[in-house]
């Protein structure tokens, strides 16, 4: 006979598979107290900041904090989905999770959820409840699909913070980078093929802009700069393979820079302003790092990009948006959730 479970056991769901999705973050409002929350706690990730603490601090709490809550504030308001009162970042990836679920309904012992790196919902708290419902096995899904350290793996970082807490751990499992995945290459492919075709003019240049990175970090071997050259050409490589694709005609670049080190280049703000004066009228711009449109993408590329190159002289510029959670995009997300729950469900 089974031995009696003692009168203050507590109550343990047991029997499902819980899967996270995680993307960077987001303030809960665009007003100074908010971005001021929400950038102390991504400027001081140790993974996206490697100066010392004793360099570093004095220039955030100084500085950084007492200025860019405003401006970064002012730049969340114009992409604000006021509908939903939160960002464009929240609004897909919780619909991303949505989907998810909803595709892998034939398997009932799945539960999807989704969290952020810096904001709310926490890691932490989305890992608590998935365990809570039941979840002896996650798949924590970082939404990068090139590595970073400064974006995997500080997701990864949290997700094993939390897991130290816990008296009983589920088992856990990371999705790896999916740069040079056939079904990535591919959705990114129709996605700049479906826009190209609806507009009036034929874009002479594309870039392919991701996040960029202090080259430090590149130097210290992080393979970011490797995998985001890899994406672009494999995706110029099929672009090439269907219709008119010039040779050339796709370009890599790297945005988002901060501070005063030298970053990843060639740098996309300079690039496109250079392409304006060296006579090119026509461009397109895409950000094949993001999963989802967000501020780097709908002010700093849509609005900001687009502003530099007309002013520098350009006269077409239209901004492709990121996979976000079209069939496509989803596809992306269902494939690699899949390969990773075999042998779970």
């Amino acid at each position: 006979m089974n031995a009696p479970r003692p009168k203050d056991h507590p109550d343990i769901k047991t029997g499902k598979v819980g899967v996270l999705l995680v993307n960077l973050g987001t303030p809960d409002g665009h007003d100074p107290r908010n971005m001021r929350r929400y950038l102390e706690e991504f400027l001081t990730d140790k993974r996206v900041i490697e100066w010392p603490r004793a360099f570093w601090y004095p220039i955030l709490y100084g500085i950084v904090l007492n200025t860019r809550p405003k401006k970064s504030g002012h730049a969340y308001a114009t992409i604000w989905n006021n509908e939903k009162n939160e960002s464009p970042l929240r609004t897909f990836t919780r619909s991303q999770a949505e989907k998810l679920q909803d595709a892998l309904g034939a398997h009932e012992s799945v539960i999807v959820d989704w969290g952020m790196r810096y904001g709310k919902p926490s890691i932490e708290s989305r890992l608590n409840a998935l365990k809570e419902l039941g979840c002896e096995r996650i798949v924590v899904f970082p939404l990068y699909p090139q590595y970073s350290a400064a974006t995997t793996a500080t997701v990864n970082d949290k997700a094993f913070e939390a897991l130290m807490k816990m008296r009983w751990m589920p088992a856990i499992r990371t999705v790896p980078p999916y740069h040079d995945d056939p079904d990535y290459i591919e959705a990114l492919a129709l996605s700049i093929e479906k826009h190209l075709a609806a507009l009036d003019f034929e874009p002479e240049k594309v870039l392919a802009s991701y996040h960029g990175i202090p080259l430090s970090y590149f130097r210290k071997g992080d393979p970011y700069h490797c995998h985001c050259l890899k994406t672009t050409r494999l995706l110029n490589e099929r672009l090439a393979k269907r219709g008119n694709w010039p040779q050339g005609r796709l370009m890599t670049t790297f945005q988002s820079r901060f501070g005063p080190e030298e970053w990843l280049q060639p740098y996309t703000d300079k690039t496109v302003e250079q392409l304006a004066r060296d006579g090119v009228k026509s461009i397109a711009v895409f950000n094949p790092g993001f999963v989802s449109d967000c501020l780097e993408t709908l002010e700093e590329i849509a609005i900001q990009a687009a502003e530099s190159f007309h002013e520098a002289g350009g006269e077409n510029f239209t901004h492709i948006p990121c996979l976000n959670d079209s069939a496509e995009g989803m596809n992306v997300i269902e494939t690699a959730v899949r390969r990773e729950l075999a042998g779970w469900v």
